[in-house]
C-alpha cells in the first residue's frame, strides 16, 4: 500500500506542514500539493465545496507528493466511509467532545473486527494499492478535533480511546467557548490549548493545530505541535492579492495576516 508519509514524519518527530483547501478546485489542489507541504486537507465543513469537488481534488493530489486528508462536516459514519473509499488517508472530524464520539469516529474509519467501516474501498484501491484492505487500518489516520470546553475537560478520556492517531486543535472555536471571542489576548483558551497539548504529548499522541500564517505555524511548532496548518487557500489568495494592490499603488499595507481559520 502507498505509504502515509505523514505517519512516517510524525514517528520521526519531524514537523508536518499541512495545506488547507476551502476552494473547490482540482487545479488549486494540485498546485498546493506541489508547494512543499507534506499533506493537504480538503475542508468539507467550512470550505465552499462538496463531495464531487473533494473527489476531483484528491485525484489531483494523487499526482503530487502530498498526502490527501479530509475534514468532514460532522461525525457522520456514512459520509466518513464514503470519503475514505474516495481515497482520503486521514479524517479530521470537528467537535469531538466525548470519548463516545471519539470511539464512534475510530469505528467509522476501521474495518471489522476493529471497527465498523463498510466494505467498498473503490478509489482507495486505486490510490492505495492492491493490498489496501489488508493495510488500510494501519495507514489511514483518525484525527478528532478538540475545540469545545467539554473536550478540554474530558481530554484524558478522549485520549484513552484506542485508535486515535492524532488530535487537531481548533483554536478559534476553543476561544469562542472559553473566552467568548476570537480576538487576542484569549488567555483561557490558550491555557486550555497548552493543557491539551501536554496531555497528548505525555501519551505520545501527536497534536496538530490550525494557524493564521506561517509565522504563527512556526511558533506553534516550537510550542510542541507536530502538525501545523499555516492558513488556508482563500486566506493566502486574498492576502497575496491585497499585497499586490498595495505595492502597485505605492501604499503601505497595515493589514495583518489572513484570518480565514478555524
Amino acid at each position: 500500500m502507498r505509504a502515509n508519509t505523514v505517519r512516517t514524519r510524525l514517528a520521526a518527530s519531524e514537523i508536518v506542514v499541512n495545506g488547507w483547501l476551502s476552494i473547490g478546485s482540482a487545479y488549486s489542489a494540485e498546485g498546493v500539493g506541489h508547494s512543499g507541504v507534506h499533506c493537504v486537507t480538503v475542508d468539507l465543513q467550512h470550505g465552499m465545496l462538496e463531495f464531487g469537488h473533494a473527489l476531483s481534488m484528491m485525484q489531483a493530489l494523487s499526482a503530487t507528493p502530498a498526502i490527501p486528508m479530509v475534514r468532514v462536516p460532522s461525525l457522520d459514519s456514512a459520509q466518513i466511509m464514503h470519503l475514505l473509499d474516495a481515497g482520503a488517508y486521514g479524517i479530521i472530524c470537528p467537535m469531538i467532545s466525548t470519548p463516545e464520539q471519539a470511539a464512534a469516529l475510530v469505528a467509522a474509519c476501521r474495518y471489522p473486527p476493529t471497527g465498523e467501516r463498510s466494505f467498498g474501498p473503490s478509489r482507495g484501491l486505486l490510490y492505495g494499492g492492491a493490498d489496501y484492505l489488508a493495510r488500510a487500518d494501519e495507514t489511514v489516520m483518525v484525527i478528532p478535533m478538540i475545540e469545545t470546553a467539554e473536550a478540554v475537560e474530558r481530554i484524558e478520556e478522549i485520549l484513552d480511546v484506542d485508535g486515535i492517531d492524532m488530535i487537531y486543535v481548533g483554536p478559534n472555536d476553543l476561544a469562542f467557548a472559553l473566552d467568548g471571542h476570537t480576538n487576542f489576548p484569549r488567555p483561557k483558551s490558550e491555557a486550555a490549548l497548552g493543557d491539551v497539548l501536554k496531555a497528548a504529548t505525555r501519551r505520545g499522541i501527536p497534536a496538530g493545530i490550525f494557524c493564521s500564517s506561517g509565522e504563527e505555524a512556526r511558533k506553534r511548532a516550537q510550542q510542541g505541535f507536530q502538525l501545523v496548518t499555516p492558513g488556508n487557500d482563500f486566506g493566502h489568495l486574498t492576502k497575496s492579492m491585497r499585497d499586490a494592490v498595495h505595492v502597485t499603488l505605492g501604499e503601505s499595507n497595515t493589514e495583518g495576516a489572513a484570518t480565514h481559520g478555524y
